[in-house]
């Protein structure tokens, strides 16, 4: 997959079918049109295409608004890539982009300048400044500008009853199942893997800290999960804390792995994690000794869940 870093820099010469969005979380319903995309270019010799934006415009436009995104943008390549896309735009979003007008934004940039002879959208896309145009513009351009738009009917988006909106509220209050369910895989925490206190470590569980850079990363409610990671091309599981263990009277958030059947070094390396199921919330504990007795328990149940997925 080719990834351009925003529509000045592109340079393809292929005429493209291409679908436009911030496609948070690239969740089933995305899929929807994500696949079409492909499949079309695969038939009709056009490469696929996707122009998304970063920020998230609601960034950009509604300042205070803490707006927290279920991919950064690593992550949302990676996705994108194995789906199969063959060329992804990343167009920083500025409030001067904003105010293009929809004949600027599809004259100038979707067909002089990305080349693009189909354009594949949901039947809601508004586009332009102040959103002003919708899919009936979009089709009288193309009328002008010698160019296709197909557009996905209510019916086809709306039977997958999912939104961004939907799984982050699933992951604010710790429902990782129903997360992974509308997102159609488990979802994931990269970050770099920092040294932390040693607590993990005296109890009998040594940890892996996971640092995340980017601040507008989601991150589930605080509480111990299940795991896995792919380290050195193995697929290892283990057990996952969020939160301030409060136990040892902690006071900054942290994000702590005890992998299971693993006594690797993996300080400053980056590591992706998927979490797979919730065990319990974060408690704080009578004593340290109680909260071992808790990690033991969290050890056996977490084996059990595993080897029931693996059935």
């Amino acid at each position: 997959m080719i990834t351009v870093e925003s529509i000045s820099k592109y340079d393809e010469k292929h005429p493209i079918v291409i679908t436009i969005g911030t496609f948070d979380g690239v969740h089933i319903g995305h899929r929807k049109i994500l696949e079409k995309i492909i499949n079309h270019a695969k038939n009709s010799n056009l490469k696929s295409a996707v122009l998304t934006f970063f920020p998230h415009p609601r960034m950009v436009l509604q300042k205070d608004a803490d707006i927290k995104l279920l991919n950064t943008i690593e992550e949302k390549k990676a996705i994108l890539e194995k789906m199969g896309l063959d060329i992804l735009v990343i167009h920083p979003f500025t409030r001067e982009f904003s105010r293009l007008s929809a004949t600027e934004f599809v004259r100038d940039l979707l067909v002089n300048k990305l080349k693009s002879k189909k354009i594949i959208i949901g039947y809601d896309h508004r586009f332009g400044r102040n959103r002003n145009a919708n899919i009936t513009d979009l089709i009288a351009f193309g009328n002008a500008l010698d160019f296709t738009v197909e557009e996905i009917p209510a019916q086809e988006i709306d039977e997958v009853s999912v939104s961004s909106t939907k799984i982050r509220k699933a992951l604010k209050e710790g429902d990782i199942e129903t997360a992974n369910s509308y997102l159609g895989y488990e979802y994931m925490l990269t970050g770099t893997i920092k040294k932390g206190k040693g607590l993990g470590r005296k109890l009998g569980f040594p940890t892996a800290n996971l640092v995340i850079a980017e601040s507008y990363k989601m991150i589930p409610k605080n509480g111990s999960y299940v795991v896995k990671s792919n380290i050195a091309e193995k697929v290892v599981f283990g057990m996952m804390n969020i939160g301030y263990n409060p136990t040892v009277n902690g006071t900054s958030k942290t994000i702590e792995i005890h992998f299971f059947d693993f006594d690797g070094n993996l300080y400053d390396t980056t590591l992706r994690v998927d979490i797979l199921v919730r065990l319990r919330d974060e408690h704080k504990f009578e004593s340290v000794e109680a909260l071992k007795e808790q990690l033991e328990k969290d050890k056996e149940n977490s084996l059990r869940l595993i080897a029931k997925m693996q059935c």
